[in-house]
């Protein structure tokens, strides 16, 4: 039992000695908000995945008599598919990122056509891309009763994306004073959003070797558990004892870890958004 005690500490140890060493050099450790950890948090433990994660749980205590194999078993099942999931919502940023640079396109286009602004606007509502249509279509019921430059500021509200920002600060430059090139403009801003959209698409290529490494990775592992378990049972003996299951702790933990680490490192740091409104206006609203 001393041996399983001295590793425990010496793994603490080493977490605090990484902890120190973040906050002095002013790294950030956990990037998300108590209250984003929170709705995550919330957001797994759903009704359905609840009851699977306490069957998993009872299923690996009865077969196993191991309470810290049943914890690890629920936790999975909580935590497994937003590790090895995802996907639609990397796909729904990338197309929401594709859809705000082809609405910057038609506005472009329709201002090229000797349109007004509002007009271009306007013409774009029925033919918006989908990932943003309902956007704008709300964008355009507000034309109706505001200015145009507050429609705009409650539209980049709603879109709520940085590069959707770029376009929404053009817009309102446009609407407020003459612009002499505004089709100039926003073709270098469609250009651009259209660069981000292809520079995600390339990081997701690339980490989809990680991503199926840890799926492989973690299912061979799970899989020689259950037939280690099944087939050979003396073999795992050793993790009945109260220091066999510390250790299935440790090991359990640095699976966890591994797991955060990915989660960590799949996270696109979004550029801080800015608002379009004027001075006056953020001056109203503190």
């Amino acid at each position: 039992m001393s041996t399983v005690v001295m590793a425990a500490l010496g793994g603490l140890a080493g977490v605090g000695a990484f902890l120190v060493f973040a906050g002095l050099t002013g790294r950030q450790v956990f990037a998300a908000r108590r209250s984003d950890l929170l709705g995550r948090l919330l957001d797994s433990l759903a009704p359905a995945r609840a009851a699977a994660a306490v069957a998993a749980g009872a299923g690996v205590l009865v077969v196993t008599g191991w309470p810290v194999g049943a914890l690890l078993a629920a936790a999975a099942v909580i935590a497994g598919p937003r590790l090895h999931g995802g996907r639609s919502g990397r796909e729904a940023s990338i197309a929401r990122t594709e859809a705000v640079a082809a609405w910057t396109e038609m506005v472009r286009d329709s201002i090229a056509a000797a349109s007004g602004l509002e007009e271009a606007i306007l013409a774009t509502a029925g033919v918006a891309p989908p990932a943003i249509r309902a956007e704008v279509t709300v964008l355009v019921r507000r034309m109706e009763h505001q200015s145009l430059a507050d429609a705009l500021a409650a539209f980049g509200d709603d879109v709520s994306h940085p590069s959707a920002d770029l376009v929404v600060a053009a817009l309102s430059i446009a609407a407020r004073m003459e612009a002499s090139d505004m089709t100039g403009l926003l073709s270098r801003l469609a250009e651009a959003i259209r660069g981000e959209a292809r520079m995600r698409i390339r990081v997701e290529v690339g980490r989809t070797r990680v991503r199926t490494a840890t799926k492989v990775i973690v299912g061979v592992v799970g899989a020689t558990i259950a037939l280690l378990t099944v087939l050979n049972r003396s073999y795992l003996v050793a993790y009945d004892s109260p220091g066999g299951q510390m250790m299935l702790l440790a090991v359990g933990a640095i699976f966890a870890t591994g797991g955060w680490m990915l989660l960590h490192m799949s996270e696109l740091d979004m550029p801080e958004r800015f608002s379009a409104r004027s001075a006056a206006e953020r001056r109203a609203t503190r």
